[in-house]
Formats: C-alpha cells, sequence, structure tokens
C-alpha cells in the first residue's frame, strides 16, 4: 500500500503536492475503521522524504474519542496539521481549531508574521472558554482512561453480541468509537441492495427505541455498503453500553424481520 501510495507521488511529481491529508480512524465515510498496523509510519516516511505535509483529519476521531487526545498518537506518529473541532467542545459550544508543528508556524513568524486566512468569528472567545472547560474536565476526571476501559467493554459486548450475526461483516474501532458493517452475507460479505437503505431502516428503529446511531451507505463505491458507527458519551457507564447494545440488537433484529431478511 505505502509502495503504490509512492508510486503515485512520484507519477503525479513530487513538486506538485502539497500535504497529505486522511482520518486516523476513518468516521461516517466507513464507520470508524483503523489504519492498516505500521501505514501512517510509512505515510510519515513519505511525506519526509518528498516534503509533503501530513495533515491529519481528527474531527471526528480526535479529542479523545478513541481513548487518546489524538487518534494518530496511537500509530507513533506526529502530523504536520491536525484539524479539530466536535468533541473539542464537546458538544456544548460549536467550535473548530487547527494545530500546526513549529516548523510551520516559525517560518511565517520570522516572515511577514501574518497568517491570511480567518472568518467573521475567529477566536471567539465563548467558543475557546468551552473548549478550554471541556478539556480541564477531561484531563481532571480522567476521561481518556475511561475511554480506554469503557471502550474495551463496549467492544466485547458488541462482539459477543454481533460476532455471529449473519449479517455483521466487521466490528471495529477504538474507544468509544466504534462501528458495525452491515451486509447482506457475512461469509461472502456481500452487501445490501443500496435500495433497501438498510442503515436508514435500522437507525429509526434504533430511535423508536431511544437510541441514535450514526448510519452510513455508499462505503463501497458511493452507492453500495452499509455500516452503523456508535459514539457514547465519554461518562457512559457500563449499564449505559448495555442498553446501547441490546437496543441496538432489537432494532436489527425488527429491521431484519420487517424487510424480510434471513437473520
Amino acid at each position: 500500500m505505502i509502495a503504490e501510495l509512492e508510486a503515485k507521488i512520484l507519477e503525479v511529481g513530487p513538486g506538485h503536492l502539497i500535504g497529505f491529508c486522511a482520518e486516523p480512524v476513518v468516521g461516517a465515510t466507513m464507520g470508524a475503521v483503523p489504519p492498516t498496523p505500521g501505514y501512517f509510519v510509512g505515510v510519515r516516511s513519505l511525506c519526509d522524504r518528498y516534503g509533503i505535509l501530513l495533515i491529519a483529519d481528527e474531527v471526528m476521531c480526535g479529542m479523545g474519542r478513541t481513548g487518546t487526545l489524538y487518534a494518530l498518537e496511537q500509530e507513533g506518529v506526529t502530523a504536520d496539521l491536525v484539524a479539530i473541532a466536535k468533541g473539542l467542545g464537546g458538544g456544548y459550544q460549536p467550535i473548530g481549531a487547527v494545530l500546526a508543528r513549529s516548523a510551520i508556524v516559525d517560518p511565517m513568524q520570522r516572515g511577514s508574521g501574518f497568517f491570511q486566512h480567518g472568518h467573521t468569528y475567529i477566536g471567539h472567545p465563548i467558543a475557546a472558554a468551552a473548549a478550554l472547560a471541556v478539556q480541564k474536565v477531561i484531563k481532571l476526571d480522567r476521561l481518556l482512561d475511561a475511554v480506554r476501559r469503557q471502550g474495551a467493554y463496549l467492544a466485547n459486548r458488541l462482539k459477543s453480541t454481533f460476532a455471529n450475526h449473519p449479517h455483521v461483516g466487521d466490528i471495529r474501532g477504538r474507544g468509544l468509537f466504534m462501528g458495525l458493517e452491515l451486509v447482506r452475507d457475512r461469509a461472502t460479505k456481500a452487501p445490501f441492495d443500496p435500495t433497501i437503505k438498510i442503515h436508514a431502516a435500522i437507525k429509526k428503529n434504533a430511535m423508536a427505541r431511544g437510541l441514535l446511531v450514526y448510519p452510513g451507505g455508499g462505503t463501497i463505491d458511493g452507492n453500495a455498503g452499509n455500516q452503523i458507527l456508535l459514539a457514547p458519551p465519554f461518562i457512559a457507564s457500563a449499564a449505559d453500553l448495555d442498553a446501547i447494545v441490546e437496543r441496538l440488537a432489537d432494532a436489527m433484529t425488527d429491521t431484519f424481520k420487517t424487510l424480510r431478511v434471513a437473520a
């Protein structure tokens, strides 16, 4: 995979490439998919070799969601730029930010000292205060430890419930960021007919039980492929996670029964 990536870089021409951007754990488009072991080490090496910026999109998977403050930490590499949001403000206040290494910031400071970029509410004091308060609570209450501990519990509960389910092709994720791949046939991993919109049906049935899940479709080619994403609060208890798994199981059972899909 890394060799193919390098071949593509050479084909395009390193001088034409500014950055390589990727989610360390892919969220909405694939449903909590971690990288192949060693992948980001190889990407970091290629970026260093050809002068390309490594940009981590941690809007969804960052700020503790996978068990470490930055999802890329678990790959043993550091990005040049990191985009963060969502968990940065914990849902209390909309906020997004970009973190940059000194190797990027220092040349600008030595030059004009001006970064030609921004928007109307940049540096919003209330948003910044809310984000700071959230980060203080995460540290004070040791919520990263809780995410790792409860994430392991959630993974075990999902596996014990769905590992042999005929329409669950994969159970993946990190921390409190887990996904289930939905398939027509578990042995072949053949996807459902996209017109069924199985992910949307499961979401509807889960909502009827008081459970909110994040459905996704078009995973394979923009049309076929379905998954359900789960992202419980950092303070979720074992009882909360039990309820999530049980309600999801019931929602899936009813969905397959209603759509007359053998389960």
